[in-house]
Protein backbone atom coordinates (compact mmCIF):
# COMPACT_ATOMS: atom_id res chain seq x y z
CA UNK A 1 0.00 0.00 0.00
CA UNK A 2 1.18 3.63 -1.02
CA UNK A 3 1.19 5.90 1.87
CA UNK A 4 1.05 9.95 1.30
CA UNK A 5 0.44 12.92 3.67
CA UNK A 6 -2.70 14.94 2.19
CA UNK A 7 -2.12 18.23 1.79
CA UNK A 8 -5.74 19.88 2.43
CA UNK A 9 -6.73 21.57 5.96
CA UNK A 10 -10.60 21.48 4.93
CA UNK A 11 -12.08 19.23 7.18
CA UNK A 12 -14.44 18.97 4.91
CA UNK A 13 -12.69 18.35 1.74
CA UNK A 14 -10.38 15.52 3.94
CA UNK A 15 -13.45 13.62 4.26
CA UNK A 16 -15.01 13.47 0.95
CA UNK A 17 -11.18 12.23 -0.61
CA UNK A 18 -10.89 9.76 1.84
CA UNK A 19 -14.32 8.59 0.92
CA UNK A 20 -13.80 8.65 -2.89
CA UNK A 21 -10.41 6.45 -2.46
CA UNK A 22 -12.00 4.68 0.03
CA UNK A 23 -11.20 0.57 -0.49
CA UNK A 24 -7.80 1.51 -2.98
CA UNK A 25 -4.49 0.70 -2.14
CA UNK A 26 -3.67 4.35 -1.31
CA UNK A 27 -3.29 5.00 2.79
CA UNK A 28 -3.96 8.62 3.59
CA UNK A 29 -1.89 10.61 6.51
CA UNK A 30 -3.81 13.77 8.34
CA UNK A 31 -1.77 17.14 7.21
CA UNK A 32 0.49 17.65 10.71
CA UNK A 33 -1.34 20.54 12.82
CA UNK A 34 1.87 21.96 13.07
CA UNK A 35 2.55 22.31 9.10
CA UNK A 36 1.32 26.16 8.55
CA UNK A 37 -1.51 26.82 6.13
CA UNK A 38 0.34 27.38 2.92
CA UNK A 39 -0.59 30.62 1.19
CA UNK A 40 -2.92 29.76 -2.51
CA UNK A 41 -1.46 32.74 -4.74
CA UNK A 42 -1.14 30.82 -7.91
CA UNK A 43 -2.92 32.20 -10.77
CA UNK A 44 -4.33 28.72 -11.53
CA UNK A 45 -5.64 25.65 -9.64
CA UNK A 46 -2.84 23.76 -10.93
CA UNK A 47 -0.49 26.41 -9.31
CA UNK A 48 -2.36 26.24 -6.43
CA UNK A 49 -2.77 22.53 -5.90
CA UNK A 50 0.93 21.73 -7.01
CA UNK A 51 1.74 24.89 -4.34
CA UNK A 52 -0.10 22.84 -1.71
CA UNK A 53 1.70 19.36 -2.78
CA UNK A 54 5.20 20.44 -2.51
CA UNK A 55 4.93 22.23 0.83
CA UNK A 56 3.45 19.33 2.81
CA UNK A 57 6.07 16.66 0.63
CA UNK A 58 8.67 19.41 1.96
CA UNK A 59 7.65 19.57 5.55
CA UNK A 60 7.04 15.83 6.11
CA UNK A 61 9.78 13.93 3.69
CA UNK A 62 6.52 11.90 2.07
CA UNK A 63 4.51 12.13 -0.80
CA UNK A 64 2.11 14.53 -0.61
CA UNK A 65 -1.94 14.48 -2.28
CA UNK A 66 -3.16 17.87 -2.36
CA UNK A 67 -5.91 19.91 -4.46
CA UNK A 68 -8.18 22.81 -5.44
CA UNK A 69 -11.23 23.65 -6.94
CA UNK A 70 -12.86 26.14 -8.50
CA UNK A 71 -16.50 27.56 -9.67
CA UNK A 72 -16.88 28.45 -13.18
CA UNK A 73 -19.92 30.57 -14.06
CA UNK A 74 -20.24 31.77 -17.54
CA UNK A 75 -22.54 34.55 -16.82
CA UNK A 76 -19.86 35.97 -14.58
CA UNK A 77 -17.23 35.58 -17.02
CA UNK A 78 -15.91 32.55 -15.41
CA UNK A 79 -15.68 33.70 -11.97
CA UNK A 80 -14.67 32.67 -9.18
CA UNK A 81 -12.81 30.44 -10.53
CA UNK A 82 -9.54 30.31 -8.35
CA UNK A 83 -10.74 32.29 -5.67
CA UNK A 84 -13.67 30.25 -4.87
CA UNK A 85 -13.13 29.94 -1.50
CA UNK A 86 -12.68 33.58 -0.73
CA UNK A 87 -15.39 35.32 -3.48
CA UNK A 88 -17.18 36.73 -0.49
CA UNK A 89 -13.79 37.73 1.13
CA UNK A 90 -10.55 36.32 3.13
CA UNK A 91 -12.86 35.03 6.15
CA UNK A 92 -16.02 34.25 3.82
CA UNK A 93 -18.45 30.95 4.83
CA UNK A 94 -19.79 28.86 2.33
CA UNK A 95 -23.04 30.53 3.51
CA UNK A 96 -21.21 33.64 2.68
CA UNK A 97 -20.05 32.56 -0.75
CA UNK A 98 -23.37 31.68 -2.07
CA UNK A 99 -25.11 34.40 -1.35
CA UNK A 100 -23.18 36.67 -3.12
CA UNK A 101 -23.29 33.86 -6.17
CA UNK A 102 -27.30 34.37 -5.81
CA UNK A 103 -26.68 38.31 -5.63
CA UNK A 104 -24.57 38.39 -8.83
CA UNK A 105 -26.82 36.22 -10.32
CA UNK A 106 -30.35 37.89 -10.00
CA UNK A 107 -32.22 38.37 -13.07
CA UNK A 108 -29.91 35.63 -15.20
CA UNK A 109 -32.07 33.41 -16.34
CA UNK A 110 -31.70 29.65 -14.91
CA UNK A 111 -30.89 28.08 -18.81
CA UNK A 112 -28.01 30.96 -18.59
CA UNK A 113 -26.48 30.33 -15.49
CA UNK A 114 -24.22 27.49 -16.88
CA UNK A 115 -21.41 26.26 -14.48
CA UNK A 116 -18.70 24.16 -14.05
CA UNK A 117 -17.11 22.75 -10.59
CA UNK A 118 -13.43 21.44 -11.86
CA UNK A 119 -10.94 20.06 -9.20
CA UNK A 120 -7.34 19.59 -9.72
CA UNK A 121 -5.39 17.12 -7.88
CA UNK A 122 -1.65 17.37 -7.44
CA UNK A 123 0.98 14.67 -6.19
CA UNK A 124 4.12 15.70 -5.25
CA UNK A 125 7.70 13.31 -4.62
CA UNK A 126 10.06 13.79 -2.24
CA UNK A 127 12.62 13.59 -5.45
CA UNK A 128 10.77 16.72 -7.37
CA UNK A 129 8.80 14.72 -9.39
CA UNK A 130 4.84 15.73 -9.55
CA UNK A 131 1.89 15.83 -11.85
CA UNK A 132 -1.78 16.55 -11.82
CA UNK A 133 -5.11 15.16 -12.94
CA UNK A 134 -8.21 17.31 -13.38
CA UNK A 135 -12.24 16.37 -12.82
CA UNK A 136 -14.80 18.60 -14.11
CA UNK A 137 -18.65 18.40 -13.70
CA UNK A 138 -21.12 20.60 -15.89
CA UNK A 139 -24.63 22.13 -14.67
CA UNK A 140 -26.60 25.33 -13.49
CA UNK A 141 -26.74 27.97 -10.45
CA UNK A 142 -29.78 27.72 -8.88
CA UNK A 143 -32.11 30.31 -7.84
CA UNK A 144 -31.44 29.62 -4.17
CA UNK A 145 -29.82 27.13 -1.69
CA UNK A 146 -31.01 24.13 -1.17
CA UNK A 147 -30.19 20.62 0.51
CA UNK A 148 -28.39 19.85 3.42
CA UNK A 149 -25.38 17.26 2.30
CA UNK A 150 -22.30 18.56 0.93
CA UNK A 151 -20.28 22.10 1.38
CA UNK A 152 -19.13 25.12 0.06
CA UNK A 153 -21.59 25.63 -3.31
CA UNK A 154 -23.17 22.36 -3.23
CA UNK A 155 -26.77 23.90 -2.34
CA UNK A 156 -26.69 26.23 -5.30
CA UNK A 157 -25.29 23.79 -8.10
CA UNK A 158 -27.44 21.95 -9.93
CA UNK A 159 -25.43 19.22 -11.75
CA UNK A 160 -26.31 17.76 -15.21
CA UNK A 161 -28.51 14.83 -15.49
CA UNK A 162 -29.70 15.27 -11.81
CA UNK A 163 -33.25 16.22 -12.42
CA UNK A 164 -32.46 19.48 -11.08
CA UNK A 165 -31.66 18.49 -7.95
CA UNK A 166 -28.72 20.96 -6.51
CA UNK A 167 -25.54 18.54 -5.26
CA UNK A 168 -26.44 19.27 -1.21
CA UNK A 169 -29.81 16.94 -2.18
CA UNK A 170 -27.54 14.12 -3.65
CA UNK A 171 -26.40 11.63 -1.18
CA UNK A 172 -22.54 10.92 -0.59
CA UNK A 173 -22.26 7.89 -2.95
CA UNK A 174 -24.44 9.84 -5.40
CA UNK A 175 -22.25 12.90 -5.12
CA UNK A 176 -19.07 11.14 -5.40
CA UNK A 177 -20.32 9.25 -8.18
CA UNK A 178 -20.43 12.17 -10.76
CA UNK A 179 -18.51 14.96 -8.91
CA UNK A 180 -15.64 17.01 -10.28
CA UNK A 181 -13.41 15.89 -7.26
CA UNK A 182 -14.13 12.36 -7.81
CA UNK A 183 -13.72 12.21 -11.16
CA UNK A 184 -10.01 13.95 -10.37
CA UNK A 185 -9.48 11.60 -7.15
CA UNK A 186 -10.44 8.18 -9.51
CA UNK A 187 -8.04 9.64 -11.88
CA UNK A 188 -5.59 10.14 -9.36
CA UNK A 189 -6.21 6.50 -8.78
CA UNK A 190 -5.54 5.26 -11.86
CA UNK A 191 -2.23 7.89 -12.48
CA UNK A 192 -1.06 6.02 -9.28
CA UNK A 193 -1.61 2.40 -10.05
CA UNK A 194 0.34 2.89 -12.98
CA UNK A 195 3.22 4.16 -11.42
Amino acid sequence: MKTYVLATANPDKAREIEAILAGLDIALVPRPLEVPEVIEDGETLEDNALLKARALCEATGMAAIADDTGLFVDALDGAPGVYSARYAGEEATYADNCAKMLRELTGVALESRTARFRTVAAVAYPDGSWFVVDGEVEGVIAESARGSHGFGYDPIFLPEGQRGRAMAELSPDEKHALSHRGNAFRALADALAER
